[in-house]
């Protein structure tokens, strides 16, 4: 029971070193204020993609698949700005760090494809409008990507540690058991 109890005591003692270290990830203020913009990014790029009607260019030439990827691009914006507001209110959620940033990458590659077609078919303006309008949070997703990063780099930090304190504690029962003498009564 004492090794137990000792094993508890250095498992608590290691997770506490290892949270206590000084870290370069965001603070939750930081973390917060980069997803808000995020969803507010979001919001504001629906309309504007809700501007670009490619089924008026299909009598032009243009891939009947324009329609489609702007209908999908106008539900990830909204997605995009949901699971942004979910997850700062959870924010220590890796997997919805990396879903988020995924979906982000994702639309962006989207809406680069549907701004050549804005840019053939369309109005050329506008698509260098788009352009910019999705540059513009382009520091936003990289602080993201950059917190997702030091977020996994912590977990398997924390991962380890309780690994090996399980390890330790599992070795010290092992040998409290063979060790232990035979009481006669």
């Amino acid at each position: 029971m004492k090794i137990l109890a000792r094993g508890a005591l250095w498992f608590i003692v290691a997770v506490s070193c290892v949270s206590a270290q000084p870290s370069t990830m965001l603070n939750d203020w930081d973390i917060h204020k980069t997803l808000d913009a995020i969803a507010l990014h979001a919001d504001r790029l629906a309309p504007f993609v809700d501007q670009i009607h490619p089924e008026n260019w299909i009598a032009a030439g243009a891939p009947q698949a324009y329609v489609s990827q702007a209908k999908t691009c106008h539900s990830e914006l909204l997605a995009i700005a949901a699971a942004a507001r979910e997850l700062s209110r959870n924010p220590e959620k890796l997997t919805g760090a990396l879903q988020l940033l995924f979906r982000i990458r994702t639309l962006e590659t989207m809406l680069a494809s549907l701004g050549e077609g804005l840019r053939k078919y369309q109005n050329p303006p506008m698509a260098e409008m788009l352009q910019g309008a999705v540059a513009e949070d382009a520091g936003n997703r990289d602080r993201l990507q950059q917190y997702s990063l030091e977020l996994a780099i912590a977990k398997e930090q924390e991962f380890h540690v309780a690994d090996e304190e399980a390890q330790r504690c599992r070795q010290s029962l092992s040998r409290g058991a063979v060790s232990a003498p035979q009481e006669k009564h």
